[in-house]
């Protein structure tokens, strides 16, 4: 008897928490000690589960690959095995040239090139097939960073319902930013194939959840997202740090020694501490000019303060980076050639890494940490400066712009571009007595050790299984081929069939103006099918308004409801009400309509004989859904003593009788037919609810569209509809 799978964890990320070194014609590894290698060691090392990546290196012989697979899968890891063009196209090209400038709002250094974007396409369609090799249906997928955005649809294509979360770790652009990208709609969808999206700040998931809206048309409320019949979560996780790795290594001897060696080369003057990666999004010459001003500002501080800047190595080989870091070497060579003394030093330039003892000696040192990037995803210097700070004493400046900022509101906060207010916040923090400084460290100690890197990992785990359960609970059940057969049957056994039908969105799909919707041969072919039995009743229940039914299914063998259930006809019969109905509320309601007519361009009123409907299908996207906020909130003030009720539809706002709706029109349809051996209604929107509900236990109820729904089955569209009704009457 074969052993049961148990359900595994597959992390993905563009790179390997390890090195490939090549030495004398052998591949040596060497892990990875980052922040996040650091934190998804407790799950990807775990039993069966699996890290997947790029190993950092372009092999070039079936033996090396061979060796690398063998070695990574002893450390529950397995390669992506990329080459010098996909590095050099999809990595150095897309994802950073591309991507990056757009996402940190330089988006004059974006390149948009069509062979970039085919390589990106290539390569996600790599990590893909990886993960299909690796994964089983009930194993979690959770996808990390910008090199990796279509990933999520591409898995969910081949495993329809595995588990999947994606964390971005860099900023997520506003939509004025993203819209300029070409690929735009693909990489939204992409993403969408997740079932959770973590980003680091609210900013971000705001402007994530904006760009679907106004760009995908796909709407949300509340960070939920309904697409392709799931739900989906958005949702803020700002990523944590190692808290005690850094307090303890602040500790070691090792970093006491280091401290010492060091603070006896530079002196005894207060230090201002900044590390950065070489790159144009971290403001390092705005940080240099401020100093120089500070020195020129404040003379008193020439000879105590000096500035030791780490920048690390990076793409310094491209054009932007190359002249990025000649502008860095002229300004400190121009700070320290006019201020420099023969005791002091104003900048301790570094252009170089440094290990982790030599970092946590930087950070012991540091009266002042200062962290002042243009834009950063979340920044963890700032968080790993204030984990080394054991006495409490230092004080941090932080942009505003990282989101980190966000948390450690307890920082002096500044605006990068603003040389004025950074140079009085450095003076500030070098001012500030120890007492204030204890106080601010204390609170952003507290914070970083609740929000840990660990806590980081377990809250996004947990939320993405509460967001998959969630899914489970709230979908229903996919009208799979078993139950066709099984509704087939049925229909075929039966004598007298009894169907409800929806038309909007259920029968026809959705067009900018409504009367576009208008029944084609193939959607008559089919009535005709379903009514040419003498015992069959087909019934059309639409929100349309009775004299539109009318003249569409003239010639049809239906029986038609319209206005969501105040018009009644039956098969030759004249057009009636269930109940008496009055009209004299409208020439108020229609006077508050029009009012928002007149301040939406695209928008109209339809009026039927018992509803009024403000339509904004063709409102630019966003102001429709605030406005139809406004409008819906305004009505229901409105209605709240007049029996009427509010509806939200496919891009309406219709109010009419609280008396009138489809589930009281349908029941008075099944009186009239009560010996019906087969009932089933099929609709797409909230207002067939009330159908649904009141259909028998044995009738067949189908949901198009979003599963969260009475209904007892699914399918995606009206054209999965239209192909129901066909096999049916075949």
């Amino acid at each position: 008897m074969p052993t049961k799978q148990k359900p595994k964890t597959i992390i993905v990320s563009n790179r390997l928490p390890v090195r490939i070194i090549k030495e004398d014609g052998k591949l040596a590894f060497t892990p990875s000690e980052g922040g996040l290698a650091t934190g998804l060691g407790s799950i990807y090392k775990q039993g069966e589960n699996i890290w997947l990546g790029w190993p950092g290196a372009v092999l070039n012989t079936k033996a090396e690959e061979s060796q690398t697979k063998k070695e990574l899968s002893e450390q529950n890891m397995a390669p992506v095995f990329l080459t010098d063009e996909d590095i050099e196209l999809y990595y150095e090209g897309f994802s950073n040239e591309t991507l990056w400038p757009n996402f940190h709002y330089f988006n004059q250094f974006s390149e948009f090139k069509h062979e970039y974007w085919e390589a990106y396409k290539k390569v996600n369609q790599k990590f893909a097939d990886q993960i299909i090799k690796n994964a089983n249906p009930k194993d979690t997928i959770w996808i990390h960073d910008y090199q990796l955005l279509l990933l999520p649809a591409l898995v969910r294509k081949e495993r329809p319902d595995i588990s999947i979360g994606f964390f971005l770790h860099i900023p997520f652009p506003s939509y004025e930013s993203f819209r300029l990208l070409p690929w735009r709609r693909e990489l939204l969808l992409g993403m969408l194939g997740a079932d959770f999206l973590g980003f680091h700040t609210y900013d971000d998931t705001r402007h994530f959840l904006s760009s679907v809206s106004r760009l995908a048309g796909v709407g949300n409320e509340h960070g939920h997202i309904n697409y392709n019949n799931r739900q989906i979560v958005a949702d803020a996780l700002p990523m944590g740090i190692d808290y005690d790795k850094y307090a303890q290594t602040a500790a070691e001897p090792e970093t006491l020694e280091r401290e010492v060696r060091y603070r006896t080369s530079i002196g005894e003057g207060k230090l201002i501490l900044c590390i950065d990666r070489l790159d144009y999004s971290k403001g390092i010459p705005q940080r240099l000019k401020a100093f120089e001003k500070l020195l020129e500002r404040y003379p008193e501080y020439k000879g105590k303060v000096s500035m030791l800047m780490v920048v690390v190595p990076s793409r310094d080989q491209v054009g932007k980076y190359k002249e990025l870091k000649e502008e860095i070497d002229l300004l400190v060579g121009r700070i320290n050639g006019r201020y420099s003394q023969l005791s002091w030093t104003p900048i301790h330039y570094f252009y170089r890494s440094f290990p982790l003892h030599a970092l946590s000696a930087f950070y012991r040192m540091a009266h002042v940490c200062l962290v002042s990037p243009m834009r950063d995803g979340m920044n963890l210097v700032c968080k790993e400066f204030i984990a080394s700070k054991l006495d409490k004493k230092g004080v941090l400046v932080l942009s505003e712009m990282a989101g980190a900022s966000k948390e450690l509101s307890d920082a002096l906060l500044i605006n990068p571009n603003n040389r004025e207010q950074m140079v009085e916040a450095i003076r500030e923090a070098l001012e500030m007595d120890e007492k204030e400084q204890i106080q601010r460290m204390k609170v952003m100690q507290s914070t970083l050790k609740r929000y840990n890197i660990y806590n980081w990992v377990d809250l996004f785990m947990n939320r993405l299984s509460v967001v998959k359960t969630e899914q489970k609970a709230l979908t229903t059940k996919r009208l799979d081929e078993q139950s066709e057969i099984a509704l087939k049957t049925s229909y075929k056994e039966a004598k007298k069939p009894l169907i409800f039908l929806d038309y909007d969105g259920t029968l026809q799909g959705f067009y900018g103006d409504p009367q576009d919707a208008k029944p084609d041969e193939d959607l008559y072919s089919i009535i005709n099918g379903l009514t040419k039995f003498k015992n069959s009743h087909v019934v059309i229940i639409s929100g349309r308004d009775k004299d539109t039914l009318a003249n569409w299914f003239n010639l049809s063998k239906v029986d038609l409801i319209g206005e969501h259930g105040v018009w009644l006809r039956g098969k030759g019969e004249d057009w009636h009400t269930i109940t008496t109905l009055t009209d004299v509320w409208k020439a108020d309601i229609r006077k508050v309509l029009e009012g928002y007519v007149a301040r939406t361009p695209g928008s109209f009123v339809e009026e039927k004989d018992y509803s009024l409907v403000w339509h904004y299908r063709k409102v630019e996207t966003g102001l429709g859904e605030l406005r139809t906020r406004e409008l819906t909130s305004h009505l229901k003030y409105l209605a709240s003593n007049q029996n009427l009720q509010v509806l939200e539809g496919d891009m309406v706002v219709e109010i009419k009788s609280t008396e009138i709706n489809k589930g009281r029109a349908a029941r008075n349809w099944m009186k009239r037919y009560e010996d019906a051996d087969f009932i089933m209604a099929i609709g797409d929107d909230w207002t067939d609810e009330d159908t649904f509900k009141a259909m028998p236990p044995k009738a067949y109820t189908i949901k198009v569209g979003s599963t969260n729904s009475s209904a007892k089955f699914s399918v995606t569209n009206f054209e999965e509809v239209r192909g129901l009704l066909k096999r049916m009457v075949s």
